[in-house]
């Protein structure tokens, strides 16, 4: 099946998670927003997709993926259909429920990680909310990436298959999705990460294991993977990173 991706063409944003389990799982797909309009691409053909519903199921926002005639969005969601399909997930439920979770998991810590630089409004800009911006990302250097991080840390060590993987023996969507997340925060936070990544060592080398891997390897050395900025997820300011 060749596979559609809607998503914001100028972040890697949630978008990210979905592409590395595309790339990773060679399947044939369209990155529609960073296509040329003139192809019926870009921005205006991911906003389209907010406007027009299909069959009255009109998704809220990007991620959506579009895999025949389904329409799918919300990230998690989109990657509990591709895992099974891509070879990125358990065979038995439990095992997909599991991963589901921990996707879910990783969700939450994503959003967390944007609202240390926007805490009070995504309507406003960050120097609108600065005093703010310092007390969250302070809460969360402190309390909250260690909660996380140390919860995957544990989810790791205590995995039957070994700690190379966050389920089982094989790789999962959700490998490829703390992939991502440790590079994002590695990217905001680098001063805390150096300070505090030998607290996590099956985290980090699950993160060099996914870098090393030829499908993702050859995926993050394309133009296809476009560099952090000050418009996503993942933003760094050094005055945040104090921790």
């Amino acid at each position: 099946m060749k596979y559609e991706l809607y998503y914001w063409p100028h972040i890697q944003g949630r978008g990210e998670l979905i592409r590395l389990a595309l790339e990773e799982g060679a399947a044939e797909y369209v990155d529609v927003g960073r296509q040329p309009e003139s192809e019926g691409g870009g921005r205006e053909a991911v906003a389209r997709m907010l406007e027009d519903a299909a069959d009255g199921k009109t998704p809220f926002a990007p991620p959506i993926l579009r895999a025949g005639k389904l329409l799918i969005f919300q990230t998690a969601n989109i990657l509990l259909y591709l895992g099974p399909r891509l070879g990125l997930a358990p065979k038995a439920e439990a095992g997909r429920l599991w991963a589901h979770q921990l996707q879910l998991t990783l969700s939450d810590l994503l959003v967390e990680a944007h609202d240390t630089h926007h805490p009070i409004a995504k309507s406003l800009y960050y120097e609108d909310q600065k005093p703010e911006a310092a007390r969250r990302a302070a809460d969360f250097i402190k309390l909250r990436m260690p909660k996380f991080l140390g919860y995957f840390e544990r989810v790791l060590s205590a995995n039957p298959g070994g700690d190379r993987h966050m389920i089982g023996k094989s790789l999962t969507y959700v490998d490829l999705s703390l992939f991502q997340l440790i590079a994002g925060l590695t990217y905001a936070f680098p001063r805390t990460l150096e300070r505090t990544k030998a607290g996590y060592p099956r985290i980090f080398a699950l993160h060099r294991h996914v870098r090393a891997r030829p499908r993702i390897a050859a995926y993050l050395a394309s133009p296809r993977r476009i560099p952090f900025n000050d418009k996503g997820l993942f933003r760094h300011y050094p005055e945040l990173d104090q921790g």
